[in-house]
């Protein structure tokens, strides 16, 4: 058989089946419940009109084929059968247990192939009815695949188990596109990418039953985008680090564990998330909506209340428990209406832990956290106060014991004031005050109030503290990504007011699901002018009315008779039942009920503790207590109140209190909340997630195909698939669209009006006249299709990117490279001329240094010489007085011995004074031994000096000599040059003037040929030897001054006349290896110069013996 659909794609639209494998598309006419797949749909009109002609009866061919079909069982539940046969009106079929049934055709929905099992997409479903949708959603949940598209909506469901689907190499791989498969990451990539190339603010509205996975969703989403998104290391740090943690700081005081859910949100979270103009996240804000107080005072059995509670009682520290006198969460009277305590699998201490650390992430004091947690336990503390009757009017007063002091010590105030607060009211009565006791259940009323007002503004309190963390980036330019984490529809056994505002407002929110998605959609197609066939779709319109309405609707009804002191919540019911009956969405109960048809179900809701939880009373006595405590929250809290009562009324909606009582009613201020976030949700453009809840006991791999299916209606997928199947979800102006596509084109082409552009790009890129439509202002595309041109526009801008910066950077490189070469220049300059000064400066020094070397040299050896001969002069007289003295006395002893023989006395002492002058001469005679030697050493070593110095001086003498033979020979041969250049000057001047004089005779042609050919051969030859000697003689000039000049101070430097850091010996035989080869490079250039000298030479006596040869020959023409 043919094959009706491509091979490339795995679902419906690339998957190849046989025609005999599955049914004709006109097979089964069910208007409701099945489609045509829009991919084969430019198909299915041919096959349908072929499958006519060749099939005309349908249940023939289903019978034979036996094609299964989808059979709804006695529980509800949908089973697969297979048609065995088809008999009239009724079909055969056996189900999976081997059962034979025989049941009535139209009971039974066709199923679609094996090959579109577990398809991502439910648009991909040739047939979109209730078991189909419901069993390939199970498909895929069996296999981990929890998230599936239903057109634009994404649908979640929650699989109660970790799934490796998340994490950064996920993140990365959806940034660069290499996944396409349904995602929470898909859709944050989709919002961000959506906002910054239409530059318009994004929402992503996060919706489900309690338990469906709404808490986490959002983290996910926020992940994606603080990796995506992050800005610089703060602000992308706050987000990520604050941002993902900032659900779990409110989870423990917004969250508490319900019948349904462990973690249940019990508050509305609006997370808006601001970026700057390059698309990095700037900084974020969160916003609440309708807190439930009530679950402060009130709690139903198998329930808590929230998780900061139980938190606190179970991991305060021992300082701290002490300090606010905390007990077991057992204890307390508001939590002993329900025997749970704990949630299995959660540690409530290990948990205040971590809320501790995320107040401090939030740069809360430990100070504002002691006192945070000061007014939970107040709160805590204010369930244990009791009351005694006073009097028969049963009026109370309350008890002065434990709880009481702890509240008054906690909240900061006397316990007199908190024990009159609690059991009277004032009334202002004209200009009177009148004090009224309270009766017991007044008493009680006062002070749940009290605590769920705490409570309250507690709560409000940290979201600003989070708030003020969060907002630290200060470039926003108005463009935000805005993350709506909301309650689902609520239906239980008893509904109350809670489950009455929570569902209000999932109305509220489906109804702008249904413009956006229905409404919106189909009236633009239609102002547009498109061929469109206009799809049903279920209105929510009356019961939003029901609601809304004035002066009869549910909110009016509930805030006037909230207004009457003697309202009861009998009396309220009694009053709907009587003004609302005609209303198609309303039914009246028994007693206190009434029932509301919503577009999800009908609920009966319980009036009881209607009016007292919409009046929500806090007399100005109370909120007078909080403002005159000491402590700064309550005070806080008291003032954020009284600002609150200021507020204008809207409508009659003072209660009962006078003017000791709050303006507005929880309706009010809760409809005020939502229809804010409707305009704020109204201005972006949304995407929607649907958290589905599989099984209600909250275990993994269960799949509960009833409750499934009721959350699938309640959310509209089915519509949202057909709408989306035959819509066109993308659209943009004719002229944003040539803005932005236009480039692509030819320029000639771009040139034209936007409407002509646009049609020649759809024409270029072959995109099929099925997939889009063009309106008056508009171009309308199906699914996927302008990600087609996205992708080839993103390559195109990427190539003249890649092409811009190949040539950026090689302007800038030529840029570096001729800076670089400046720059070397430069350095090489300034070095020079620093390298220039310091060379000057060193041989200035260095001069200097020679000098006063040589002045200190000659000054020492003055000295030394003086000291040597002033010694020798001194030695000198000291001998020669010895020596005379010592003849003279020879001479006097003589004489006086020969002239008295009786003086021998004074001959001894003579004779003591001529020993001491002995030893005198032998000591001087030894130094001057000495001295001599000294003497004679220094002779020797001066000789020495002497013999050297004469050597080298013989050897510089004769290196002189040969010098200068050689220079002489050089001499010599540059002489003998320029005479035979002067010589052969002469003999052509001598020739130039014999032949001057003969050519006078001769004829006048002659003269000008012999004329020419001198002054061209004769004059250029000449001046170039000349040149040519003169420049090889200034260089022997020079070279011969320059080695003169440099032996001459080698000479002075080795005989020690001038100081020199060099050797002076090496630098010699350099000089002398310098000179030898300068020597033969100029013996050679003069040889050269001979040689040509020579050819120019033979080349002048060839010339003159040609002359004289024309001479001979003109001579002996002449004599013959």
């Amino acid at each position: 058989m043919d094959r009706v659909v491509d091979d490339d794609s795995p679902y419906g639209q690339g998957s190849s089946f046989l025609l005999n494998d599955r049914p004709s598309v006109d097979d089964v006419n069910d208007d409701d419940d099945a489609d045509v797949n829009p991919s084969v749909s430019a198909q299915g009109s041919v096959l349908g009109s072929w499958g006519n002609k060749k099939w005309g009866d349908t249940a023939s061919y289903i019978a034979k084929k036996k094609l299964q079909s989808w059979f709804q069982t006695s529980d509800g539940n949908w089973e697969l059968a297979k048609i065995l046969s088809i008999t009239g009106s009724e079909s055969l079929m056996s189900l999976s247990e081997e059962k034979v049934l025989k049941v009535s055709s139209d009971s039974l929905l066709p199923a679609n192939p094996e090959i579109l099992d577990g398809v991502d997409d439910l648009m991909q479903l040739s047939y979109l009815n209730e078991p189909s949708v419901l069993y390939n959603l199970q498909y895929r949940y069996d296999r981990d695949m929890i998230y599936s598209k239903a057109g634009p909506v994404l649908v979640a469901i929650n699989p109660f188990k970790k799934i490796p689907l998340y994490g950064s190499d996920y993140i990365e791989a959806y940034k660069r596109k290499s996944i396409d498969n349904p995602h929470v990451y898909a859709i944050a990539d989709t919002a961000i990418r959506e906002m910054i190339r239409d530059e318009v603010n994004q929402s992503i509205v996060i919706s489900g039953e309690s338990g469906a996975g709404k808490t986490e969703t959002p983290k996910i989403a926020m992940q994606y985008l603080a990796a995506l998104g992050g800005g610089d290391a703060r602000e992308s740090g706050i987000l990520s680090h604050n941002g993902c943690r900032t659900p779990r700081r409110a989870e423990a005081f917004g969250n508490a564990k319900t019948s349904r859910d462990n973690n249940s949100s019990r508050i509305g979270k609006l997370i808006e998330i601001h970026f700057s103009e390059t698309g990095k996240i700037s900084g974020a804000k969160i916003q609440t909506f309708l807190l439930e107080k009530s679950r402060v005072v009130q709690c139903t059995d198998g329930e808590r209340s929230y998780h900061s509670f139980y938190q606190l009682c179970a991991g305060a520290p021992p300082s701290l428990r002490e300090k606010l006198n905390l007990k077991s969460a057992r204890e307390y009277k508001y939590f002993q209406q329900s025997t749970c305590y704990s949630i299995n699998g959660v540690d409530d201490a290990e948990e205040f832990r971590v809320v501790v650390e995320a107040l401090d992430a939030v740069h809360v004091s430990k100070e504002n956290q002691e006192n945070a947690f000061a007014m939970l336990a107040a709160v805590l503390w204010l369930g244990n106060v009791t009351f005694s009757i006073v009097d028969n009017e049963n009026h109370v007063e309350p008890i002065i014991d434990d709880a009481l002091l702890n509240v008054a010590k906690l909240i900061g105030c006397e316990a007199d004031d908190l024990k009159l607060a609690l059991s009277t009211r004032n009334m202002k009565v004209g200009n009177d005050i009148i004090v009224q006791k309270l009766t017991l259940a007044q008493a009680i009323d006062t002070r749940d109030a009290l605590a769920k007002s705490i409570y309250s503004c507690l709560f409000d309190w940290l979201v600003e503290q989070i708030n003020k963390s969060l907002a630290v980036g200060k470039r926003r330019t108005g463009r935000s990504i805005s993350i709506l984490d909301i309650y689902g529809f609520e239906s239980f056994d008893v509904n109350s007011f809670e489950q009455f505002c929570i569902n209000y407002a999932n109305e509220r929110l489906q109804q702008h699901f249904n413009r956006h998605l229905f409404k919106l959609e189909q009236e633009e197609y239609i102002q547009d002018g498109i061929d469109w066939a206009k799809v049903d779709f279920e209105d929510n319109q009356d019961c939003l009315n029901l609601f809304e309405k004035k002066p009869l609707g549910l909110m009016t009804l509930l805030d006037e008779e909230s207004t009457f002191p003697n309202g009861t919540d009998m009396t309220f019911a009694t009053k709907l039942k009587q003004h609302l009956k005609t209303n198609s969405c309303f039914r009246g109960e028994r007693g206190k009920a009434f029932t509301v048809h919503h577009y999800s179900g009908e609920v009966t809701y319980d009036t009881s503790g209607f009016l007292e939880k919409n009046r929500d009373l806090l007399h100005l006595d109370s909120i007078q207590l909080l403002s005159s405590c000491t402590c700064e929250l309550p005070q806080a809290f008291a003032s954020n109140m009284l600002s609150l009562s200021e507020k204008p009324v809207p409508g009659p909606l003072h209660k009962s209190g006078g003017a000791d009582s709050q303006k507005l009613s929880v309706v009010t201020k809760f409809k005020g909340q939502l229809f804010q976030l409707m305009q704020r949700l109204e201005s972006t453009t949304p995407h929607f997630i649907r958290c589905i809840k599989p099984n209600n006991s909250q275990s993994p791999g269960i799949y509960h195909q009833g409750l499934v299916l009721q959350q699938l209606r309640c959310c509209g997928v089915l519509e949202v698939v057909r709408i989306s199947r035959s819509g066109f979800p993308t659209r943009m102006s004719h002229q944003k669209f040539a803005r932005r596509y236009g480039f692509l084109l030819l320029e000639h082409v771009a040139s034209q009006d936007p409407l002509s552009v646009s049609v020649a790009i759809l024409h270029q890129f072959d995109i099929l006249p099925e997939m889009y439509q063009i309106g008056y202002t508009k171009l309308f595309f199906r699914t996927g299709q302008i990600g087609k041109l996205e992708d080839t526009r993103n390559r195109t801008l990427n190539g003249i990117l890649r092409v811009q910066s190949c040539f950026r950077g090689h302007k800038a490189r030529q840029y570096m490279k001729e800076l670089k070469r400046g720059i070397f220049n430069l350095q090489a300059f300034a070095r020079g001329e620093k390298t220039r000064k310091e060379f000057a400066i060193l041989v200035h020094r260095h001069r200097a240094a020679v000098h006063i070397q040589k002045h200190i040299k000659a000054k020492i050896s003055k000295k030394r010489f003086e000291d040597v001969h002033g010694a020798t002069i001194t030695l000198q007289a000291v001998i020669r007085g010895w020596l005379v003295r010592r003849c003279s006395g020879d001479i006097a002893l003589l004489q006086f011995g020969s002239g008295k023989g009786n003086g021998s006395d004074e001959v001894l002492v003579k004779s003591s004074y001529l020993a001491e002058l002995q030893r005198r001469i032998l000591k001087a005679e030894a130094g001057l031994r000495e001295k001599e030697e000294e003497n004679d050493i220094l002779h020797q070593r001066l000789q020495q000096y002497e013999n050297r110095w004469s050597e080298y001086e013989l050897k510089m003498k004769s290196m002189e000599e040969v010098w200068q033979k050689q220079m002489r020979s050089l001499q010599s041969s540059l002489s003998i040059a320029k005479k035979s250049l002067s010589y052969d000057d002469s003999e052509r001047n001598s020739d130039a003037s014999i032949n001057t004089a003969n050519d006078e005779t001769n004829p006048p042609w002659d003269a000008a040929t012999n004329g020419r050919r001198n002054g061209v051969e004769n004059v250029r030859p000449m001046s170039a030897g000349l040149s040519v000697i003169s420049r090889l003689a200034e260089e022997f000039e020079q070279r011969s001054q320059v080695f003169g000049d440099d032996a001459k101070f080698l000479v002075e430097v080795k005989s020690g006349q001038v100081e020199a850091n060099l050797n002076p010996d090496h630098e010699l035989r350099r000089l002398k290896q310098m000179f030898e080869g300068w020597k033969k490079d100029y013996t050679a250039r003069l040889r050269e110069t001979k040689v040509i000298l020579n050819k120019l030479g033979h080349e002048d006596g060839d010339g003159e013996k040609g002359k004289k040869k024309w001479w001979g020959r003109l001579n002996s023409s002449r004599v013959n």
